[in-house]
């Protein structure tokens, strides 16, 4: 039972995972969300366009995926991988979207109303609300037609995705393998040979080391890094000046206070909407002015909406609208209602017809002087240090800037020290270097081009402030043969130390493939000691792992012998059995967890494969 919790637990349970929830990429609901006009297309799809504004969101949904994965570094992410990808995606969308369309998988309006009016969002007391539905749809800037165009594209793409994965056909064979990758069972003894004293009469020629390095040269590959100097100025180094809090101050402060608070106080918007649904634009704005006539004459606002409004969502509410935002209604809205102070406006057209609009900002309850004084003091305070701080940054960087180094800061800061770092690269762990900002200027385009000038002040993300200059930059790449030397000898002297060993140990190995364990023991010097039983992925070292679950299977009474190389050691290992799961002895609920994971996988692949058939067959520009 433990052995299969290991599997749905370990890296294959967690690849195929992963592999499983592939084709959430492609049956999302993000088209929900769009809305809005293109402003230039990515990519054409069988004459359908994938638009600018569609890619950067997906490309910026992927971004935030991965960095988390690098803990917010964006300095660690290709940005043309991921924008690649999430234009692959959405190709892949849209292609599925219309073979799903071609196929006639699809819902009738009457269908998708139905499952609108059962979203629980949209109910009020278990029932479909009219006006929350009309929120929504503002929300999202769509109409009703639209949003359930979507939902019809995007029921079809889930159909068809789901079709797909879910019946991949998966055998008891197929069940046995995945059981047999994980939960196999290898006895393994282990013996080392110390390399130092083979290592000793080993000899390398400089044709050796030309040879390994042409034949293994991707071996020898090196990441972008900078030699640099640097120097942190942090504000507990600066001299802070009377940094105390007027009286004046406090009360400008507190003034300032007071105007954001009714700057931001919410206002309350009412409107009447008169549509050129059923009319012509002109009867439209007659009527509009027709029923702002009548307000003027004396007839109440909420009256006038009652009767006339046809957003039926605000009409019988007097016709506030509900969580007003702005650009729900376009600009000649918001203008009207910042403009509004109380009054009611003319007719106002927006796409939507005409409206008639009242705003009222509410009024704001300001705390006292004396409730805000201690929290406007230390902002204030605060306020002035960082003054204080910034105009001491100021000068520096001029002397920074104007000297081309780095120690006229220790000059003037004494605390501050120069510091240097070599074969600094975009993974470096280094709480100065490894900050964002600072890597972007390390690798920089300028420096790439060869700037080694002493750069302005970098503000890090912690507050400190930071200036380096670049000595040199190495690009990614092969490292060039003189410089990969030291290690291909290494290689070539860790690799004859090896060959040489084994050889001493090749009568051994092959007495072991046709003598009983303990013949071979009795005959050989060499001890072993137990390691015990292993599983894949259960605490042994990679290159141990590998070679213990590669060597072949023993015959009863014989162990299976195979060398695995480590740093200035290779290891004998031994499998003396090895236990196979018997697919039988898994319960019903196991069996079908492993199956379920197996066919995710499988239609995963199936799903891309059809993808891969789809854009053959299409025509994308």
């Amino acid at each position: 039972m433990e052995t299969f919790r290991r599997l749905i637990r370990g890296w294959l349970g967690k690849v195929l995972l992963a592999l499983f929830l592939l084709p959430l990429a492609f049956a999302g609901m993000e088209s929900l969300f769009g809305g809005g006009k293109k402003e230039g297309i990515a990519k054409s799809v069988n004459d359908v366009d994938i638009s600018d504004k569609e890619l950067e969101a997906q490309t910026k949904n992927y971004n935030d995926q991965y960095l988390q994965m690098v803990q917010g570094d964006e300095s660690l992410l290709n940005q043309d991988v991921i924008r690649k990808a999430a234009l692959d995606s959405l190709v892949d969308r849209a292609l599925l979207i219309q073979q799903a369309q071609k196929l006639g998988i699809t819902l009738s309006d009457a269908q998708i109303e139905q499952m609108i009016a059962q979203q629980p969002s949209l109910q009020v007391n278990g029932q479909f609300d009219q006006k929350s539905y009309e929120n929504y749809l503002r929300s999202i800037g769509m109409t009703s037609q639209g949003l359930i165009s979507n939902i019809r594209q995007d029921h079809g793409l889930k159909m068809l995705t789901t079709a797909i994965t879910d019946n991949s056909l998966v055998s008891p064979v197929d069940i046995q393998q995945i059981s047999n990758l994980q939960s196999e069972q290898r006895d393994l003894y282990l013996s080392s040979v110390k390399l130092d004293d083979y290592k000793k009469s080993v000899k390398v020629s400089n044709q050796e080391i030309a040879d390994y390095y042409k034949k293994h040269s991707n071996k020898f590959k090196q990441l972008a890094s900078v030699d640099v100097d640097y120097l942190v100025v942090t504000p507990a180094m600066v001299s802070q000046a009377n940094t105390a809090v007027t009286d004046a101050e406090l009360q400008q402060a507190y003034n300032d206070f007071v105007a954001a608070q009714k700057k931001n106080a919410q206002t309350e918007v009412k409107h009447i909407l008169i549509t050129k649904e059923n009319r012509t634009p002109a009867e439209a704005q007659k009527l509009a002015n027709d029923v702002y006539a009548k307000i003027q004459a004396g007839m109440s606002f909420a009256a006038a909406a009652a009767q006339y409004s046809e957003d039926t969502g605000s009409k019988t509410t007097g016709g506030v609208v509900d969580g007003y935002q702005p650009g729900v209604f376009g600009k000649s809205f918001d203008d009207t209602v910042a403009q509004a102070k109380g009054q009611v406006s003319k007719p106002v057209k927006t796409d939507f017809g005409y409206h008639i609009i009242s705003a009222h900002a509410q009024a704001v309850n300001v705390p006292s002087f004396e409730a805000e004084k201690a929290r406007l003091t230390a902002e204030v305070t605060k306020s002035k240090n960082a003054n204080v701080y910034a105009d001491a940054i100021n000068s520096l960087n001029e002397l920074v800037v104007g000297a081309d180094a780095l120690d006229v800061v220790s000059q003037e800061v004494k605390t501050a020290k120069v510091l240097t770092a070599k074969a600094v690269t975009l993974g470096t762990n280094n709480a100065v270097l490894a900050d964002p900002a600072v890597k972007a200027k390390l690798f920089s385009e300028d420096v790439k081009a060869g700037d080694r000038n002493a750069s302005s002040n970098i503000q890090m993300a912690n507050g400190d402030t930071v200036w380096i200059k670049v000595r040199n930059y190495h690009a990614a790449g092969v490292q060039p043969l003189n410089v990969a030397t030291p290690r291909v000898k290494q290689a070539l002297i860790n690799q004859k130390a090896f060959n040489a060993a084994k050889a001493q140990i090749a009568t051994m190995l092959a007495d072991f493939k046709t003598m009983p364990a303990q013949a071979a023991l009795a005959k050989h010097s060499k001890s072993f000691e137990h390691a015990g039983v292993f599983t894949r992925s259960q605490g042994l070292k990679r290159e141990i792992e590998r070679a213990a679950f590669a060597a072949p299977t023993p015959k009863a009474g014989m162990w299976s012998l195979t060398t695995a190389a480590l740093p200035n050691e290779m290891v004998i290992v031994a499998v003396a059995s090895v236990k196979k799961p018997d697919v039988a002895s898994l319960s019903a609920e196991q069996t079908q967890q492993l199956q379920n994971l197996y066919q995710g996988y499988r239609g995963t692949e199936l799903l891309k494969d059809y993808a891969e058939y789809l854009k053959s067959q299409a025509k994308i520009k």
